[in-house]
């Protein structure tokens, strides 16, 4: 290879990911039930029936849904709060709200990738007939109309370019007409948590406890099975020899032959329970047709109760999810739940992330292009953000401030420390354009104790009425951690 060529190599790829797909089929997971459409029903199928991994997925959703979402802008200049505004309007103007189209991003959590398709609309207002073009506002801007979800289980193909990894789109076959539909990538948003090789599916979060899912599930079947035997007993027949061993040109034994193997086969000890039978006794007064049930003898080899809770307890180890275990068994304690739910914060904090930087990196640059008066003269777009997932602890707060040697007058001259404080507590937030009402000094020593109650309480009384009340722009004041340094609402 030249010179020349190697320096233009620079800018193209040599090699391929490596990932394992042929025609736009994936088949990089090692079990082959859970590649391709057969593994998104599994999964679908696992998320649904197990109270594990059901439990856990509807934690991670509803830790999601709690944080707070915001535009952050990305500079100090009244554009960039202008952009930020316009992108947080957009968010919350949507068809969908924005809690159930997060629910449909979270998908991805089951199935290892979500897909959702950009649909935009011109902002005509409220009264708009056309509800396609239907908003809050009548700016005539360009905004979201919608992010409308493509079901995992609607997945045929993924297509790609000849040659390369790079993907153009996916193609679904959907309910009710079952057409192939070809959606680009250009046109849609495609989340992922994690994967490897580029792999257009990601790693489902729950892929980790297949294994233990599937082997619980048949030693649950087993031991419904088997309680049921226990309740009803074990059911055994005695017919006459011809019935119990057919000739197969006697049509008539065969067939009864047949009924009575499908009777005991179906006993069940239910409201149905019953069984009539011939009262025919052979010479020497022996019934011809007799049913007996037997009951289980001795104790089981297995426990199957410890073998169903070592499986749960590898389900939920898989994401993070054990500390839903606390508590139902004889261990745990609360530093130990403490630990663990600090873990599985972190594990939905890195799933916030995925979600912002695919957000970040592929829609908001469409809604710039399609507005660029609002966006042209800006260094950075404003970004999607969210709050912390894990909030701190007030007493261990509390006794690190008071050990830096913060004091009650030293924060309420800081407004942005305050507010920050008071938003951790969930308290009222203060205006910052109000400035905090000197407190009286405490007496130098133990007399006049009561002098000192009776002027706080004529202070609080003068101080009530001034208090204002919290505005659009108190209410603002929770983004303002997420404001440059120097910014206000």
């Amino acid at each position: 290879m030249t010179r020349r060529s190697v320096k233009a190599a620079r800018f193209g790829e040599m090699g391929v990911t490596g990932l394992h797909q042929f025609g736009g089929y994936i088949y990089a997971d090692p079990n082959r039930n859970l590649q391709g459409q057969r593994g998104a029903e599994i999964y679908d199928k696992m998320a649904t029936s197990d109270p594990i991994l059901a439990g856990g997925l509807f934690a991670i959703e509803s830790i999601c849904k709690q944080v707070p979402w915001f535009a952050k802008p990305m500079g100090t200049k009244k554009k960039d709060i202008r952009a930020a505004r316009f992108v947080e309007s957009c968010f919350f103007d949507m068809a969908t709200p924005w809690p159930q189209t997060l629910s449909e991003i979270l998908t991805m959590a089951k199935f290892g990738w979500s897909w959702m398709e950009k649909v935009f609309k011109i902002r005509r207002g409220p009264f708009e007939r056309d509800q396609r073009f239907k908003s809050e506002y009548s700016d005539g801007r360009v905004g979201w109309a919608n992010w409308a979800p493509r079901s995992q289980l609607t997945l045929s193909r993924w297509e790609y370019e000849d040659g390369t990894d790079h993907l153009k789109g996916m193609v679904q076959i959907a309910p009710p007409d079952f057409k192939e539909r070809f959606i680009p990538i250009e046109k849609s948003l495609h989340f992922r948590i994690k994967t490897s090789n580029n792999n257009p599916e990601g790693v489902p979060v729950i892929r980790g406890a297949y294994d233990s899912w599937l082997r619980k599930s048949i030693i649950e079947d087993i031991e419904a099975t088997g309680l049921e035997r226990d309740l009803a007993g074990y059911p055994i027949l005695y017919v006459p020899k011809h019935i119990a061993d057919p000739d197969p040109k006697d049509e008539d034994a065969v067939a009864a032959h047949n009924e009575y193997l499908e009777l005991i086969t179906n006993i069940r000890n239910d409201e149905a329970g019953g069984l009539m039978l011939s009262s025919e006794v052979d010479a020497n007064g022996n019934r011809a047709y007799e049913l007996k049930l037997l009951a289980s003898s001795g104790m089981k080899q297995y426990n199957t109760t410890q073998i169903i809770a070592r499986y749960n307890q590898g389900i939920a180890m898989s994401f993070l999810a054990d500390f839903l275990l606390l508590g139902s068994g004889r261990q745990g304690s609360y530093a130990l739940s403490e630990t663990k739910e600090r873990m599985f914060a972190q594990g939905v904090t890195g799933i916030l992330n995925a979600i912002l930087e695919t957000i970040n990196q592929w829609a908001i640059p469409d809604l710039a292009e399609l507005n660029p008066d609002l966006f042209e003269d800006l260094e950075h777009y404003p970004e999607w953000a969210c709050g912390k997932v894990e909030m701190p602890n007030l007493l261990q707060l509390a006794d690190y401030l008071q050990k830096l040697g913060y004091k009650a007058p030293w924060v309420m001259d800081d407004p942005v420390l305050e507010n920050h404080l008071r938003g951790l507590a969930d308290l009222p937030l203060r205006d910052p354009l109000t400035k905090p009402t000197p407190q009286p000094a405490p007496p130098e020593d133990g007399i006049g104790k009561s002098k000192q109650r009776r002027a706080i309480a004529l202070h609080a009384r003068k101080v009530a009425p001034m208090r204002p009340a919290i505005t659009l722009q108190s209410q603002k004041i929770a983004q303002m951690r997420a404001l440059p340094q120097g910014v206000t609402a």
